[in-house]
């Protein structure tokens, strides 16, 4: 059975409760890292995106059909410029000058259509780069609360580390002034168990919070001062001081 001091193992209370500081800093880091409003804020995003991107090819397409439009009003109106000109010189026989009138007005319908076409493909275009800029408006909030959030949660985890450095320092310090041996006892049932240390007080472990069975309370009583004795239920190292029984 491993050994140490009375005083010693008193010690292990102080030990255990750095310890266990140090244990809640690490859950207090584990829940600001999986803050989940940083998982509601990308998913938000992800859809944001997602439906960014369709309003930019909705506005690309629309683009692409508007120089399309322009392109047959402009093919349409150099042909009705062509045509005006031969019409305007009087060259050629009268039907043929006829026919060409015929035709220049057919193109005069035809480029009015294509300008209507033209004008409902710019209308829509508006109203889809507007929708495209709200879209993107959305994107830039939401963006915007990201990293107002990622930067409390920053600054937050900063001063966790901050503080569980300091208590890292301490518990080594405090930790090389102990017996080795308890010491050694110790780290590898806090590592097992979760618990290295607790006061045995009154009959009850306060590791488990269990009151110990008259059997068991009755072999920690045959144990020398110096046994280190452990918890039936917790597995962790009981402290045993003036009260404990």
């Amino acid at each position: 059975m491993a050994k140490a001091a009375p005083a010693e193992q008193l010690k292990l209370l102080e030990l255990q409760g750095l310890d266990a500081r140090l244990k809640g800093l690490t859950n207090r880091r584990r829940t600001l890292e999986n803050d989940p409003r940083i998982k509601d804020l990308e998913a938000a995003l992800s859809v944001a995106n997602g439906e960014l991107g369709a309003a930019k090819v909705a506005v690309h397409d629309a683009e692409a059909a508007l120089k399309r439009a322009e392109a047959d009003v402009e093919q349409v109106a150099s042909r009705i410029g062509r045509d005006e000109a031969r019409l305007n010189s009087g060259t050629g026989l009268s039907k043929d000058l006829v026919a060409l009138q015929k035709d220049i007005a057919s193109l005069n319908k035809r480029r009015s259509d294509l300008e209507d076409v033209e004008l409902e493909v710019m209308e829509r275009l508006d109203s889809l780069r507007e929708r495209q800029a709200a879209q993107q408006q959305i994107v830039d909030d939401i963006q915007g609360s990201f990293g107002t959030i990622r930067a409390e949660l920053d600054a937050a985890l900063a001063e966790v580390e901050t503080e569980a450095s300091g208590l890292r320092t301490q518990r080594a310090e405090f930790a090389a002034g102990l017996d080795s041996g308890m010491v050694a006892v110790y780290e590898k049932t806090l590592a097992k168990r979760g618990v290295g240390a607790a006061r045995l007080f009154h009959g009850t472990s306060e590791a488990s919070g269990m009151k110990l069975s008259p059997g068991d309370l009755a072999e920690i009583k045959a144990a020398a001062a110096d046994d280190i004795v452990f918890c039936p239920d917790s597995g962790a190292i009981l402290v045993r001081s003036d009260e404990w029984a």
